[in-house]
């Protein structure tokens, strides 16, 4: 197998999962017609900052079956594999972390008069999934179709806004859950399943 025969499989693979993003979120189970206990309006900024660095892995191709660093066969096959199990993986994460939230996924951070504090699926390894599925789909695109420069970009963005929206999720929980909560964020890790 040559490189050129690689490059289309960690293509295919990142379209194909960027496809499957779009869908997780387009056929979700709709929010909780529950009311709104309390919501944050800065988390719209983070949403849309995190949303900008979608397209700039987009946005700044490399050339026609480039690797993203310039090695040998060998780093474009374990490239190849590392694409694929990152999509899977991520879409895997997102959409079980859609499927535990349930209703109370919204776009803005709110809690509802009857949330819960989800430690379940993906919740159990950290505190904000659905953030490290967009994470890895960055880090695939990376990998399979970004120029380095658009990559970093990207990754910053993504950084900026999701720094944004965890302190205002979080925010919220604490005021709701208060040391049960607490407890949680000790043990559970935020975006990188690492404990540092």
């Amino acid at each position: 197998m040559s490189e050129h025969a690689l490059h289309p499989i960690s293509l295919y693979a990142f379209e194909i999962g960027w496809v499957a993003f779009g869908a997780i979120f387009i056929f979700r189970k709709k929010c909780s017609p529950d009311k709104t206990r309390k919501s944050d309006r800065a988390s719209i900024v983070g949403i849309v900052v995190q949303t900008l660095s979608l397209p700039c892995v987009w946005m700044m191709p490399r050339q026609h079956q480039a690797t993203i660093l310039p090695l040998s066969f060998w780093f474009q096959f374990l490239s190849t594999i590392l694409v694929v199990a990152v999509v899977i993986v991520s879409l895997w994460i997102m959409a079980a972390a859609l499927r535990v939230l349930g209703k109370q996924w919204s776009l803005q951070a709110r809690v509802l008069e009857n949330h819960n504090l989800v430690r379940e699926g993906p919740y159990r390894f950290v505190r904000h999934p659905i953030y490290t599925g967009m994470l890895g789909m960055i880090v695939a695109g990376g990998l399979a179709w970004s120029h380095w420069i658009g990559f970093l970009v990207a990754v910053a963005l993504f950084a900026i806004g999701t720094a944004i929206r965890v302190r205002s999720e979080e925010k919220l929980l604490r005021e709701q859950f208060g040391e049960e909560f607490d407890d949680y964020k000790r043990s559970v890790p935020a975006v990188i399943p690492i404990k540092w």
